[in-house]
C-alpha cells in the first residue's frame, strides 16, 4: 500500500505541474453500492470475469473521483482514486493441515479494503507517463464484449507500477498519414504474496511470491480515417525477479530468489538468457505474448464491421507460429448510431490445444553426462508451451485472476489450491452483444461454451465442458450526471465449472465539480 501512495503522489506533483494558474479543473466522480448472492462458494465465471466480484455472496460500497486527460492539448493530466469495501463471503481452500498430514479445508476471503484504482498521469504532445494503479485494458479487442485480450484483458487491475507511451496512435514520420504507430512499456510490482500464501496447498510444488511485470505493446495501424483500416502488431509480457518457495508434503524445502537488478530489467524488456543458476535459469522470467492482427471496414451508413485474430507465443516456438491454429478468432459488428437497438455483436473462437506439440527437449538442457541413459535423441522439440504456467513462476495471474484470458479458468477457482491454470487445453466459442430499448435502457447479453482437456503435463481421463451465460439490464439517468443502476443474472452449467447461479446488483450516483486553482 505504502508503495502506492508514492507513486501515486510522485505523478500527482508532476501532473499538477503541468497545470496553468488560469485553469478551470473539471473532476468527476461515483459512488454506489454492489450487491451479489450466488449458488456456489464463487460467483458465475461472466460475473467474476468482468468485475472484481468473486464469492458467493458480498456487499461493497464504492467511491471514486477522478481528473480525465485532455488528450487533444500539448500538456495535461489525469488523477484516479477508485477505493472498494464490504462484507463478502468465504470459500474454502484445500490447505496441508500437519495435524492430519493431510489436506484440510480452510475458509478465504478478499480484503475487506480494496484499492482498485490509485493512480495521476502527465502528457506532453504525444507521449504519456502513469504512476499508481489501475487498469490496462485490451489494445485490440472489444473489453466489454470480447471474451479476453489473450495478453491483457484488463478483468483485474494491475499492481501499482509505471507505464509510458503514446497516446493513442501517432503518425508516423513521412508517410502522410497513411502509417499510425501506438504502443507503451510498463513495470509493476507484484503484491499478492499474502494471497498466494493463503490459497496455495502446499503439499507439493511452488509458489513464487514478491515478483515483477514488464508489459508492453506496440502496434501499426493504417490512417484510421478511410474505410478500411489494418492493424498488425505484438503483446509481450513477463513476470521476474521475486522468490521461489518449493514445497514437499506440507514441507518448505527450499528458497530461490530470482534476479531482480538492472540486467533482470533489460531482459524482461528483450529476452535474454536467464541470470538465476538455481531457478529461472533458461529465459529471465516468464514470458507470454501474442502476434496481433486486426481489420475493421466502415460503411457509409454508420455500420462498421471487424475481423481479428491473436496468436499466442510462450517461447520461439510460438513466435515462428509452430503451435498451428491456436489462439483467439474473432468478428465484430458495431452500429455508431447512439442508443441503437443493436449497437454491437462479438462472436469469437478460441482454441489452445496445440501448444507446439506435447513435448520439449532441448539437447543443450544436458550434457553427455546428464542425457538420460540410452537416449538416441539429439534434435529439438520445443512444444509444450503450457499456456500460462511456467517452472518458475505461478501462472500468468493477479490475485487468482487471469492477466490474460479468463477463459482458460482462473486459478481463483481451483479450490484444491493448485495455484496455476489447471485447464490451457481447451478449445471455446464466445458471443456477447449489447444494445439500447431506449435512451436510458441498455441490454447485453454473453454466451460462452468452453470444453477442457486439462493443461499439457497434466490431462484430464475424459474432457469436461461448461456453458456460462449471462443477461444485464442497465439504466442511465443521464450521461452528465445522475444515477446508474444494472442487474446482471449469471449461469454456468458443466463439469468444468459446476453449476452455478448468481445475481449482481449495482446502484451509484455519479457527477461533476470544478473549480479554478
Amino acid at each position: 500500500m505504502k508503495q502506492q501512495f508514492l507513486l501515486f503522489a510522485a505523478a500527482a506533483l508532476m501532473a499538477v505541474g503541468t497545470a496553468r494558474a488560469d485553469d478551470n479543473v473539471t473532476f468527476h466522480w461515483e459512488a454506489g453500492i454492489v450487491a451479489n448472492s450466488g449458488t456456489e462458494q464463487l460467483a458465475p465465471h461472466h460475473i467474476a470475469a468482468e468485475s472484481l466480484v468473486t464469492q458467493q455472496h458480498g456487499f461493497q460500497v464504492f467511491a471514486a473521483v477522478g481528473h480525465e486527460m485532455d488528450t487533444t492539448a500539448r500538456f495535461s493530466w489525469s488523477a484516479n482514486v477508485r477505493l472498494m469495501g464490504g462484507y463478502t463471503s468465504n470459500a474454502d481452500y484445500l490447505r496441508w493441515n500437519d495435524a492430519t498430514a493431510s489436506l484440510m479445508p480452510k475458509e478465504q476471503h478478499p480484503g475487506r479494503l480494496l484499492v482498485e484504482q490509485l493512480s495521476a498521469a502527465v502528457k506532453y504532445r504525444c507521449l504519456f507517463l502513469l504512476a499508481g494503479k489501475d487498469y490496462r485494458r485490451s489494445p485490440l479487442v472489444d473489453g466489454s464484449l470480447s471474451s479476453g485480450d489473450l495478453v491483457m484483458s484488463g478483468n483485474v487491475p494491475l499492481p501499482a507500477g509505471a507505464r509510458a507511451g503514446f497516446i493513442d496512435y501517432q503518425n508516423v514520420p513521412f508517410t502522410n498519414g497513411w502509417l499510425q504507430i501506438g504502443g507503451e512499456v510498463g513495470y509493476y510490482k507484484s503484491d499478492d504474496s499474502k494471497w498466494l500464501e493463503n490459497h496455495y496447498n502446499q503439499l507439493n510444488g511452488f509458489i513464487t511470491t514478491g515478483y515483477w511485470l514488464n508489459y508492453k505493446w506496440l502496434h501499426l495501424r493504417s490512417n484510421p480515417s478511410k474505410p478500411f483500416v489494418a492493424t498488425i502488431g505484438m503483446q509481450a509480457a513477463c513476470q521476474f525477479g521475486g522468490t521461489q518457495i518449493m514445497y514437499t508434503d506440507g514441507v518448505e524445502t527450499e528458497r530461490v530468489k530470482m534476479d531482480a537488478n538492472a540486467k533482470a530489467f533489460f531482459k524482461a524488456l528483450i529476452p535474454g538468457s536467464g541470470g538465476n543458476a538455481n531457478g529461472d535459469h533458461y529465459y529471465e522470467g516468464n514470458h507470454v505474448g501474442s502476434w496481433d492482427i486486426r481489420f475493421d471496414y466502415r460503411f457509409h451508413n454508420g455500420h462498421s464491421l471487424a475481423a481479428y485474430h491473436q496468436h499466442p507465443w510462450e517461447d520461439g516456438s510460438g513466435i515462428c507460429f509452430k503451435n498451428g491454429f491456436d489462439g483467439l478468432w474473432g468478428l465484430q459488428y458495431s452500429n455508431d448510431k447512439p442508443n441503437a437497438p443493436l449497437g454491437a455483436v462479438v462472436v469469437e473462437y478460441l482454441d489452445m490445444t496445440n501448444h507446439s506439440g506435447p513435448l520439449h527437449f532441448n539437447p543443450k538442457d544436458y550434457t553427455t553426462d546428464t542425457r538420460p541413459d540410452g537416449s538416441p535423441i539429439h534434435g529439438e522439440a520445443t512444444g509444450a508451451d503450457n499456456y500460462y504456467n511456467n517452472y518458475a513462476y505461478s501462472g500468468y495471474s493477479y490475485r487468482g485472476q487471469a492477466l490474460g484470458s479468463p477463459m482458460l479458468v482462473s486459478p481463483l477457482f481451483n479450490q484444491d489450491g493448485y495455484i496455476s491454470f489447471a485447464h490451457n487445453v481447451m478449445r471455446g466459442f464466445h458471443f456477447a452483444a449489447t444494445g439500447h430499448f431506449a435512451p436510458q435502457w441498455q441490454w447485453t447479453f454473453k454466451g460462452t461454451w468452453r470444453k477442457s482437456w486439462g493443461n499439457i503435463f497434466m490431462p484430464l481421463e475424459s474432457p469436461v465442458a461448461s456453458t456460462s451465460w449471462l443477461a444485464r439490464v442497465g439504466w442511465q439517468q443521464s450521461t452528465c450526471g445522475g444515477w446508474r443502476a444494472s442487474l446482471s443474472l449469471a449461469l454456468d452449467r458443466g463439469k468444468l465449472t459446476g453449476d452455478n447461479f448468481g445475481a449482481l446488483l449495482s446502484v451509484s450516483y455519479h457527477g461533476n465539480f470544478s473549480f479554478n486553482h
